[in-house]
């Protein structure tokens, strides 16, 4: 090699790179893996929206049967078929996608006891 050939890859720090993404990365500015961002041009983008949150906004799904199945709702954009079961009248969640049912309580039902 010829002295001064070999150039850095990183000498300024990457754009928001304090930024912790939702896997928790957290990149210190002299990390090399910032190089990508520099490269390309492209900012370092966090989706501040993470899907345990959204997941978490969504209301609980009241069903009247004591199984239900869930396929994530997306046809071929969903997740393999899993039933799921509500006989304790409690709150489950989709092993997939996370969606939470719950066993809805049937008037009719508590009149008998």
């Amino acid at each position: 090699l010829v002295a001064g050939s070999v150039r850095a890859l990183s000498s300024t720090p990457a754009v928001n790179s304090a930024t912790q993404t939702h896997t928790g990365q957290d990149y210190s500015a002299d990390d090399p893996r910032n190089v990508r961002f520099e490269v390309t041009g492209v900012k370092k983008q966090v989706n501040a929206q993470w899907a345990i949150d959204l997941i978490d906004k969504t209301p609980v799904i009241k069903v009247k049967s004591n199984i239900v199945a869930c396929d994530g709702g997306g046809g071929a954009l969903g997740h393999p078929k899993v039933y799921i079961n509500l006989d304790d009248n409690e709150v489950h969640s989709c092993i997939y996608c996370g969606l939470r049912y719950q066993r809805e309580h049937d008037e009719e039902e508590e009149d008998k006891h």
